[in-house]
């Protein structure tokens, strides 16, 4: 048997309060989710001001990135280049960039999805809060 890493609820917390105040310190109202290896949700927040549709995306993208171990920009690049079949693909939504998987010792152990701002920004976001956790968490692993 292998030890299997996973996101507990604090770590949940601690990732959504890092892509908040970055989003803060950016004038971006947004709509986080963290959700686990499988896509389902762990925690969530809309920002005052961010669109009630960004809820529902943060978290599609979210799923998109934890059930494909992928960011959820491959998905919109290969639609972009002509990969429409994706496109018919019911079980898999969200695929815009701004959903990020969580890589822990090579691990999926979950996925973040951002959704409010441009895409690139989203993903931004994302990317911020989950090198803040694998920095907090590495200084508290030795």
């Amino acid at each position: 048997m292998q030890t299997k890493h996973y996101l507990t609820l604090s770590d949940a917390e601690f990732l959504l309060e890092q892509a908040y105040q970055y989003a803060c310190t950016q004038n971006f109202n947004v709509s986080i989710a963290v959700v686990d290896d499988s896509g389902h949700v762990l925690a969530m927040k809309r920002m005052d001001g961010a669109s009630p549709m960004t809820a529902n995306l943060c978290l599609e993208k979210a799923k998109c990135s934890a059930v494909s171990r992928r960011p959820s920009k491959l998905f919109e690049d290969l639609i972009k280049n002509g990969q429409t079949g994706f496109l018919t693909m019911h079980s898999l939504s969200g695929m815009l960039e701004g959903g990020e998987p969580i890589l822990y010792q090579g691990q999926l152990v979950g996925a973040m999805g951002v959704s409010g701002v441009k895409s690139v920004q989203d993903a931004e976001i994302a990317q911020y809060a989950i090198t803040q956790f694998l920095i907090q968490t590495d200084s508290t692993a030795s």
